[in-house]
């Protein structure tokens, strides 16, 4: 069973003091050896020089001739010397003497002496407290001269020096316990200190190690942990520090943060393409780019999109604003591992550009070149993702966090596909904006675009007091040559005239196709004599051009009518008609020609407004308005049949009178809502009367918004004919009357809390359908009719309708296409995955929706 546990100071303390005492006892025991080592050592030294000497001086005394009575009296004072201190000389003659000389009395010789008389070599005898030292005395060359009888190094004799050591010794126990004593407390002072300075280190370690632990909240404090601290004094406390650092590594490994599951599910949630994304694919990157920061550190992402075979953009986006010197490593950086031998893009070229996301920070990107290599992730494939997208990479300061690594190259591919979508959706979306304004087959203005370039014109006039001249173009026998040689010839004949009229128009005149063959021109600033000028010039221009055409030279002409504001009309709708009505006359006078107004043809052309005037008011007062349904066929089993409700007036001949000829003037009137009931009464009595369960799709005027009480008298409607609110689809355009968007989407959520659905009409056709599409809860998107009717011969139409398909498909939002009037169009429709098709391929629009539901089949 362990002991009882005690401290670490406690602990050093107790075995500083026992290894104390046994360290005193042995530096005594040892520096007791030491020193009497020493002692002996001295006396062989000491008897060694007393030998040498007391040779020396018999070699000396020889050489100078002695006789034995010289020798036997230096023998007696050697001996006598010696015995007044604790060395005693002996002095013992070798064999070779003996004979030489005679014997002499000496001490018997012991083995010791035989032993060096025979061998020649010193001796020394260590015997306790006594040390004896024998030195033989070998003949040199001068001895020879005496000793005949020997030979160069023959042992002559032997000196004996013998020491007693008892003394010395003795005198050196006592001195060395004397001092040892009296520096015994010193060690057990240094251990102490020594303990203290040992113990006081540790609890420094252990209080750092364990702040250092007590810090740990996140999984991403771990890698934190070695952050700010010095080396402890102690490899051992630096070896557990260690320990723990790769213990905390480990624990990043194998498990999972918390933020980091957050964050995920953030950026999931921001993968989620709306239609908030569509408006700027680098500004999402932007705001994305600061959602990941939130967790980990990205300065910088980059994506690369293919634009031609061998040409790519390359877009950089920076957190903050780089330095010079790395934005131009970065650059460097990127390039170099596109341009690697095994890249796929090493013959590319590239073209850059900088995004700043944060581009008023005032903080500044400073990165070396490891910092960029090291830490610069990236994702390249071979085939091109949608939007064209074929890599992505971010810079981001993570390398030591695996976990964060491996989340960040599965967001890397997510990423892919999200940027590349949202790309897509940008370029779809600016397409559409482009066609918004623009006719899709000519690339000239298209009708809406014309109107509120007309207003801008006439609104400058107005200010700055000059006259604006507009030119209404019909090219004459179109119809003949669509017939004679097909829509494709009718397309390129508009195409190519397109390009002949803009070349005889100056840089801020406008022109635009109003539709179907129908081209109108604005000059502002321009009075009537320029005005019959363009249009001469025009008639001439179209008089000499000739199109071939599949073997065959195609003509045409044109008619044009001539207006002015503000002498002919005092508002933009007006001065249409006006120009329109002239139009018309010169297609009455014979066509391709010029119908300039005259004082007369004014007063005509007012009086013929006049009179549809009055035509509109009367069939508003005896209620001789009746619809007419055209079929909308539903592309798949599972959709509902539909039928648009068309207006018409009832002529005197028993005729019927489109909507284009009367709408207009009905708007100008400001009763045009009025319309609206009527239409709408006879259309909800003849679905009663049927039974009719499709849907209906009504066209809902712009001045129905203004009106105060539209949806309580059409709430009395539905309730009177046993309507489903949920079966009515009111389609909505934009027009310049309504002015006020907050006015606009608070009158179309009334009518979608009241549960009636809502479409777009011509989707495409202008600025405010996309904003329509983003703020307004919308059920269906008719999309524009001249983009449909083209699908088949123009690559660019095709592109256009698919794009808005799949928008709105990502939006949840069903799709009619207009305009279908051939079975090949009707084709591509179904396989564009379009939901309705509309057009007199599937039914032109009668009176009677009985008929027109056998239509539907």
């Amino acid at each position: 069973m362990a002991g009882r546990p005690t401290t670490i100071k406690r602990y050093l303390l107790n075995r500083t003091l026992f290894f104390s005492i046994i360290g005193f006892l042995l530096l005594l025991l040892v520096a007791n050896q030491a020193y009497q080592s020493s002692i002996r050592e001295n006396a062989h030294q000491v008897a060694s020089s007393v030998a040498k000497n007391t040779f020396n001086s018999m070699y000396l005394i020889m050489s100078q001739g002695w006789t034995r009575s010289q020798l036997e009296s230096f023998l007696s004072e050697l001996e006598s010397g010696s015995l007044e201190g604790n060395i005693r000389i002996n002095l013992y003659r070798g064999g070779l003497v003996d004979v030489r000389f005679g014997e002499i009395a000496q001490p018997a010789l012991d083995s010791s002496l035989h032993s060096v008389l025979s061998t020649g070599q010193v001796a020394a005898f260590d015997q306790g407290e006594h040390l004896r030292y024998l030195y033989p005395l070998n003949a040199r060359e001068n001895c020879l001269a005496c000793h005949t009888n020997a030979q160069v190094g023959d042992t002559l004799g032997v000196i004996e020096v013998q020491q007693d050591l008892s003394a010395q010794l003795g005198m050196a126990n006592r001195n060395l316990l004397y001092y040892l004593l009296l520096l015994s407390p010193l060690p057990l002072l240094f251990a102490f200190w020594a303990v203290r300075r040992v113990s006081l280190h540790i609890n420094d370690s252990v209080q750092q190690l364990s702040r250092s632990i007590e810090q740990v909240e996140t999984l991403s404090d771990l890698s934190r942990m070695g952050e700010g601290r010095s080396d402890f004094r102690f490899k051992e406390m630096n070896s557990i520090f260690g320990q723990v650092e790769q213990l905390a590594d480990k624990l990043r490994n194998i498990a999972v943060d918390k933020d980091l599951l957050e964050f995920e599910i953030r950026l999931l949630e921001k993968f989620v393409i709306t239609s908030e994304v569509v408006r700027d694919w680098r500004e999402y990157v932007n705001v994305l780019m600061i959602d990941i920061n939130k967790v980990l550190d990205i300065y910088t992402m980059f994506s690369i999109f293919k634009v031609d075979d061998e040409l790519f953009d390359l877009e950089i986006f920076w957190l903050h604003p780089p330095s010079p010197q790395t934005l131009n490593m970065m650059e460097q950086a990127v390039l170099h591992r596109l341009r690697a031998q095994d890249s796929l893009f090493r013959h590319s070229e590239f073209k850059l550009h900088h995004n700043m996301v944060q581009g008023g920070s005032e903080v500044v990107i400073e990165l070396d070149t490891h910092d960029i290599e090291l830490q610069t992730k990236s994702l390249l494939v071979e085939t091109p993702k949608i939007g064209g997208i074929v890599g992505i990479g971010v810079q981001a300061d993570i390398v030591k966090d695996r976990t964060k690594v491996l989340v960040l190259e599965s967001i890397l591919s997510t990423l892919l596909n999200v940027v590349g979508s949202v790309k897509a959706i940008y370029k779809y979306t600016r397409d559409l904006e482009y066609y918004a304004t623009r006719d899709p087959l000519t690339n000239l203005y298209n009708q809406r675009m014309f109107w509120e370039l007309l207003e801008y014109e006439l609104d400058r006039s107005r200010r700055h007091e000059y006259p604006v001249a507009m030119l209404l173009l019909d090219l004459d026998n179109f119809k003949s040559i669509n017939d004679g040689y097909g829509h494709a010839s009718g397309d390129r004949l508009l195409t190519e005239l397109s390009v002949l009229l803009k070349q005889q128009l100056g840089n801020g005149d406008v022109l635009a196709r109003y539709g179907g063959d129908e081209f109108v021109v604005v000059l502002p600033e321009a009075d009537m004599e320029r005005a019959g000028q363009v249009s001469e010039q025009i008639l001439q221009a179209l008089d000499s051009f000739v199109m071939e055409y599949d073997g065959s030279m195609l003509k045409t002409s044109c008619s044009i009518g001539v207006g002015l504001y503000p002498d002919h009309a005092d508002n933009a709708k007006e001065l249409f008609m006006f120009v329109d009505n002239l139009m018309y006359r010169a297609k009455a006078q014979g066509k391709n020609r010029v119908s300039l107004p005259k004082e007369q043809d004014v007063a005509d052309v007012f009086r013929d407004m006049s009179e549809k005037t009055q035509l509109v008011n009367q069939a508003i007062e005896q209620r001789t308005l009746l619809p007419v349904f055209q079929p909308i066929l539903p592309m798949s089993d599972g959709e509902p049949g539909a039928v648009e409700v068309l207006s018409r007036i009832r002529l005197a001949d028993d005729s019927l009178m489109n909507a284009g000829e009367f709408i207009e003037i009905a708007e100008s009137m400001g009763k045009v809502h009025l319309l609206d009931y009527i239409v709408m009464e006879k259309a909800f009595a003849q679905v009663s009367a049927t039974g009719y369960r499709g849907l209906l799709f009504i066209n809902l005027s712009p001045r129905s918004v203004l009106v105060s009480d539209f949806l309580g008298r059409v709430d009395r409607l539905v309730a009177q004919y046993a309507m489903c609110p949920g079966r009515i689809v009111f389609e909505i355009t934009e027009r310049d009357t309504i002015k006020s968007m907050v006015l606009l989407e608070k009158f179309i959520r009334a009518l979608k809390d009241a549960g009636f659905l809502l479409a777009i009409d011509d989707f495409g056709s202008g600025f405010s359908s996309f904003h329509y599409l983003k703020h307004l809860p919308i059920d269906f998107v008719k999309i524009e009719g001249e983009f449909i009717a083209n699908m088949a011969n123009d690559s660019r139409d095709m592109a256009f309708v698919s794009s808005i398909t799949q928008l709105a498909k990502q939006l949840g939002v069903k799709t009619v296409a207009e305009y279908v009037e051939t079975q090949e169009v009707l084709a591509l429709v179904q396989a564009t995955g379009i939901d309705y098709a509309q057009g007199y391929h599937i039914g032109r629009p009668i009176p009677d929706l009985a008929e027109a539901m056998i239509r539907l089949g």
